[in-house]
């Protein structure tokens, strides 16, 4: 397998092994997710978790629920979850600090809670399952380091955060200033995005084009969503070509972007593999083990994965060889001349 096929574990938590055989009575287990604006979770994150379940432990039930963005249905949906008697929640919050009662009403039940992909802080979790969103930040912050170079007195980027009710933004805005902090790149405005709005996000970069009108050498997006709204707004502007615009998830639409120059980069993070560990930790603990942790995030056990950054000349090594999309699946119609170009399909392609 090519060195990108799997991030490499920055904390290994103890997974190997079968989990026992589950009693007469099923197993539930159940899979809390946040939104499906972002397109991952239901066509990554949901299939990949509810097939390793089945694969580790026959017997067990998935229960799964979208909360579709609202604090409110999530807690609902987690109370419906706990009073089919699920004995593991796997919580991907919508907001944090609203999650914390959530956490303490399954651990008053005696259910344990793993926090899948971003953190609920001040509660007690058992486990974390996410990539490391700080170096999220540093890799997108020196991305556009280098794809904007040294720029014009008065000229400076516009950052697009994700929501400020996700930890993950929160550290991913660390990781960003953490590079750009001295660096002689102006941030010229800064938002953070209600729900992580591919919508909201091209309002507002909208808005700053026309304050800044001619001043504006980059986007720095959280993730491939809010990055879809800005170079809408870029190219409604008529800035062509669109200046260096970042992202994060390298969804299949970001990618074709990148081929085509639309987008400068994503972040890679192998969702797949992180829907694999949660899955596997699910099933253990669900048996009543206590698998080891190498590194704890605020006082809880972590498995924190490496995400990696892709830009035009990563597509082949990184996003083919690495199995995430195929050549067929990015080069549609559309895109073939741009493949070509990038050395993706041969002559007759």
């Amino acid at each position: 397998m090519r060195r990108w096929a799997w991030p490499a574990l920055v904390a290994l938590l103890v997974l190997a092994g079968c989990a026992p055989a589950a009693g007469p009575h099923r197993t539930v287990i159940a899979l809390l997710l946040p939104e499906s604006k972002t397109s991952r979770y239901e066509s990554v994150d949901r299939p990949v978790f509810e097939r390793v379940v089945a694969e580790r432990c026959p017997s067990c039930r998935v229960v799964y629920a979208n909360a579709g963005q609202d604090a409110a249905r999530q807690q609902a949906q987690a109370e419906s979850a706990l009073t089919e008697g699920a004995s593991v929640l796997v919580l991907d919050a919508v907001d944090a600090a609203a999650a914390r009662s959530v956490v303490d009403q399954a651990e008053a039940r005696g259910v344990r809670v793993i926090a899948y992909d971003r953190p609920i802080a001040d509660a007690p979790v058992d486990y974390l399952v996410a990539y490391d969103a700080t170096l999220v930040g540093r890799l997108q912050a020196q991305a556009m380091l280098d794809a904007v170079g040294p720029v014009r007195p008065g000229d400076g980027i516009l950052q697009v955060n994700g929501a400020a009710t996700d930890p993950n933004a929160v550290a991913q805005r660390t990781g960003v200033a953490q590079v750009l902090d001295g660096a002689a790149l102006p941030v010229l405005a800064s938002y953070d995005t209600p729900d992580w709005s591919p919508d909201k996000a091209q309002e507002w970069v909208q808005g700053q084009l026309t304050e800044y009108s001619g001043r504006v050498v980059g986007v720095l997006a959280a993730n491939d969503g809010t990055a879809a709204g800005a170079i809408s707004a870029l190219r409604a502007a008529g800035l062509d070509p669109v200046p260096p615009v970042t992202g994060q998830d390298a969804e299949l639409a970001a990618v074709q972007r990148i081929v085509a120059g639309d987008q400068y980069m994503t972040v890679y993070k192998a969702i797949s593999q992180q829907a694999r560990t949660a899955a596997e930790l699910a099933v253990r603990i669900a048996h009543g083990e206590h698998p080891a942790a190498a590194v704890r995030v605020g006082g809880v056990p972590a498995v924190l994965l490496a995400p990696v950054a892709v830009t035009r000349k990563d597509v082949a090594e990184v996003i083919v060889a690495g199995g995430v999309y195929t050549v067929a699946q990015i080069c549609t119609p559309a895109y073939r001349a741009a493949c070509r170009d990038l050395g993706l399909l041969g002559g007759n392609g």
